[in-house]
């Protein structure tokens, strides 16, 4: 593996990374950079008033003009406005919600005592895909999978007779490559959604982006990275790496004890009532979960209230688990654990703080709606359709995956612009956002300025002590190709066939009166 790792290591591929590193590390917190962009919306706003630039507001057919922030009105609107900026950004109480719920499941041990099972209990044959299975559910509840799944999957492989390096490569393919795709709702879907919402009322004011828009592609999209992650660590990476001849120690992932058995049962249990309890209030047309006016699932308080529900779900399974695994041994265990998520939200609320603030007064001033109407404009003119202007979009995501690894910052930026500017072409919020979404997973595992890039590096060092940055991106880049084209080619048969993309999510966007 050396030879290779020096060619790597050599080549143009890890000279551009470095590159890419640098630039990256030059960039401010996400934090700072929005309070930077906010300064440069206030004075854009002043630039675009003082030209006179105007646009043809595409509903009310009225025109739209700069709001100068540099003036006293803009001052008065900063001042007036902060707190309600903050306090009602669209994303910020779903994610403190939701994270309440995953904060038990992942305190109480239930997260991580279920993907041991998976991992520990599947036999060879099937380790590559269950390892993939898991590292795509485990964002389920956050960073679990990086923490916790990507070394235990190294030692499952160790102890099954498999390069413990390509445990690692395999899991960190599903957790970071397949980071969008889920069979469950994950912290990040209220995150992207409340912002596209945000972004999508620049045109329609009413328009509403729920967290499970995406649900039915990302499920799907499942399958699809289980399989093609399969592919490639069969053919590629477990051929390309050989026998381990490591001095690392074989060592078995530590089995289940009684306690964490019996944890599982009960959460079980509660699970199943819980399940029975959903499909009672939602599968008869009467049911109690559904829209009282006229039995409508899609108009439901089900799916309005999913994240509470979410909430719940989480909550008492992680609870059951705790109580029976004697992780949890009173009240305020349970109250600890929700306490110590909130402390792991800081960074996040930092962030929101100054984004929201952007993307208020991005909107008050007018500029985002103006630049959409003139993108708009001038895409119009070149008479794309959905799939090239989505293939366009991706490329332009994964460029920008490259220097700036936050999810939702990168959205926070992105989708102000985007999502009114594809409004305006037909396209709905819910297939620009899922198209981000799909750039946003494939570059993570090839980024140097991935948050968790270093720690997979020094999980690397524990088998192969000469485990370099080249050594990583050379084990990652095929998955990273392989999830670009396959994963692109699955939204493209998705838009032409002309499926939903989640419940109640359109593929098209009709502006109103049209």
């Amino acid at each position: 593996m050396s030879s290779t790792d020096n060619s790597i290591e050599s080549g143009p591929l890890y000279r551009f990374l470095l590159k890419v590193e640098r630039a990256g590390n030059a960039l401010p917190q996400p934090a700072l950079m929005f309070l930077l962009l906010t300064v440069l919306v206030v004075l854009l706003s002043a630039v675009i008033s003082g030209l006179g630039v105007e646009a043809v507001h595409p509903v009310k057919k009225e025109t739209i003009t700069a709001v100068n922030l540099m003036s006293v009105t803009g001052l008065h609107m900063v001042l007036t406005d902060m707190l309600k900026n903050f306090t009602g950004f669209a994303p910020l109480g779903t994610v403190l919600v939701a994270m309440l719920g995953f904060s038990l499941t992942e305190k109480s041990g239930l997260l991580g005592a279920l993907l041991r099972l998976l991992v520990i209990k599947s036999p060879r044959q099937l380790l590559v895909p269950a390892v993939l299975l898991a590292g795509i559910m485990s964002h389920t509840a956050g960073d679990i999978g990086y923490v916790l799944l990507i070394p235990l999957s190294a030692m499952a492989f160790h102890s099954a007779g498999l390069n413990p390096l390509a445990g690692l490569a395999i899991c960190f393919a599903g957790v970071s490559g397949g980071f969008a795709a889920n069979f469950m709702l994950s912290v990040a879907d209220p995150v992207l959604s409340g912002l596209s919402q945000e972004a999508a009322r620049i045109i329609d004011p009413a328009y509403t982006v729920t967290p499970v828009v995406n649900w039915y592609f990302m499920s799907v999209s499942s399958i699809l990275i289980i399989a093609i992650g399969t592919l490639v660590a069969k053919k590629i990476t477990l051929p390309f790496l050989g026998e381990y001849k490591g001095a690392a120690e074989r060592t078995a992932p530590e089995p289940l004890n009684a306690y964490e058995r019996k944890g599982l049962l009960w959460a079980g249990v509660v699970f199943a009532i819980f399940v029975l309890l959903v499909l009672w209030g939602t599968v008869p047309e009467t049911g109690f979960l559904r829209n009282p006016a006229n039995g409508s699932l899609l108009d439901s308080p089900f799916l309005k209230g999913i994240i509470p529900m979410v909430f719940f779900l989480a909550a008492f399974t992680g609870v059951a688990y705790g109580f029976a695994a004697k992780t949890f041994k009173s009240q305020s265990d349970v109250t600890n654990a929700m306490q110590d998520a909130m402390v792991t939200m800081a960074p996040y609320l930092v962030m929101v703080f100054f984004a929201a603030q952007f993307i208020s007064l991005f909107n008050s001033s007018n500029v985002g709606l103006i630049l959409a109407v003139k993108g708009s404009e001038l895409l119009k003119d070149m008479n794309l359709s959905a799939i090239p202007l989505m293939i366009g979009f991706i490329i332009l995501t994964c460029v920008v995956d490259l220097f700036l690894g936050s999810a939702s910052a990168k959205w926070a930026l992105m989708a102000p612009v985007f999502v009114p500017m594809f409004m305006l072409l037909g396209i709905a919020p819910e297939l620009t956002q899922a198209s981000y979404r799909v750039a946003d997973s494939v570059v993570n595992i090839i980024s140097p300025l991935m948050p968790y890039f270093p720690l997979i590096l020094a999980f690397a060092n524990k088998y192969d002590p000469k485990a370099r940055l080249g050594t990583l991106i050379a084990l990652m880049l095929p998955y990273s190709i392989a999830f670009t084209i396959f994963w692109s080619l699955l939204l493209f048969a998705w838009i032409w066939l002309g499926l939903p993309l989640g419940p109640g999510a359109n593929l098209l966007y009709v502006m109103p009166g049209q």
